[in-house]
């Protein structure tokens, strides 16, 4: 599973939350905050974080969001099993 970075200029649309819930649901995700990822035009409309160096996942509200993740998170770690 690739690193999820949040923007923290973006925690008023709810990554913060997000950060915190994987957190507690998964201690071994390796997850970071930035003070800015770059992608200014997504994150002063939405709910965003990135996978890895380029993936960026947007969503309208923190809730979609955190569903994309924990599909992402539930897909990588099946492959996982599967190998």
């Amino acid at each position: 599973m690739k690193t999820i970075k949040y923007c923290c200029r973006n925690e008023k649309f709810g990554s913060k939350q997000i950060y915190k819930s994987l957190k507690d649901e998964y201690p071994d995700l390796k997850q970071k905050k930035k003070d800015c990822l770059g992608n200014c035009k997504h994150c002063k409309k939405e709910c965003i974080a990135m996978l890895g160096k380029k993936e960026l996942l947007c969503a309208a509200s923190p809730h979609l969001l955190y569903a994309q993740l924990k599909q992402i998170i539930a897909d990588s770690r099946a492959e996982k099993v599967m190998v």
